[in-house]
């Protein structure tokens, strides 16, 4: 279960050497964004040592890695530093998603590491649109929206409002083809809106998706406790598979119709707690 991830830049010692306290399921290493164009290629050489520092304390750790020209020796960095995956940003098309599974390919066999995932990020009107052709691409774990990024490529702001479908569509994607889905239906860069975010997180577990990622630490224990079941909802499963374990087909519980497709997210709830 991934419930947050923190975006921790990689070039910055101080967030690094706080962020495995933070809580977090995974810590996404930023080469990208976070990382002004100066400091990129000593962030790349430090993965040796970040990715180990971030992930001490359990989290799973992925590396943001730049688009373009940067981008294969961005990878092989976060793969010789035993990164369990890759943020591919500004994936428009499946095909650059299989060019650098092949490209890793040859990296891992000789360290006989585990292959890496992809995130691929969603940043742009046509990938949206092509979506669960992205999701069908190699070592796709999960697909997530860029949703400032979007906005851009789109003249428009990036507004719940405006976010809320093309993110709703990469999730229906994400699903179709059975990876992960993280994300908020809102931008994650209003990360001090602590109200916004909680309110956002339960919205966004209601529709299924997993997990979010986050730029501040503050957002990790709102993110985990958005996305996890709470104690009313626990309970309320295990009254719905006691029930169903004695048998019975239909039942009621709490004054609704108990049937097969509620007693699989009772199960559900309960894998997830």
């Amino acid at each position: 279960m991934i419930r947050s991830l923190l975006y921790v830049p990689a070039h910055s010692e101080r967030f690094i050497a706080k962020a495995h306290e933070r809580g977090a399921d995974a810590i996404i290493l930023d080469l990208e964004d976070a990382v002004p164009q100066e400091h990129k290629l000593a962030a790349r050489e430090g993965l040796a040592e970040s990715v180990q520092a971030v992930g001490r304390s359990g989290a799973r750790v992925f590396v943001r890695i730049n688009s373009g020209e940067l981008a294969r020796e961005d990878a092989a960095a976060a793969c010789l530093a035993g990164a369990e995956g890759l943020y591919v940003p500004k994936v428009r098309d499946a095909h650059v998603l299989g060019e650098l599974a092949a490209f890793l390919h040859d990296l891992e066999v000789p360290l006989r590491r585990e292959p890496m995932s992809f995130v691929p990020v969603l940043e742009d009107p046509g990938a949206i649109l092509d979506a669960r052709l992205i999701a069908r691409a190699p070592r796709v774990l999960a697909l997530a929206t860029g949703g400032e990024d979007l906005a851009l490529a789109m003249g428009g702001m990036p507004t719940p409002d405006v976010l809320r479908l093309p993110k709703l569509l990469v999730h229906y994607a994400a699903k179709a083809e059975g990876v992960l889905s993280f994300g908020l239906l809102r931008s994650t860069a209003d990360y001090a809106d602590s109200d916004g975010i909680v309110a956002a997180a339960k919205e966004a577990r209601a529709h299924g998706f997993d997990g979010a990622a986050c730029v501040h630490p503050a957002v990790v224990p709102l993110l985990n406790a958005g996305f996890a079941p709470d104690a009313a909802e626990l309970d309320w499963a295990r009254r719905v598979v006691a029930a169903a374990e004695s048998g019975d087909g239909a039942f009621v519980v709490d004054g609704r119709m108990v049937d097969a497709p509620v007693i699989a997210r009772a199960r559900r709830v309960l894998g997830l707690g």
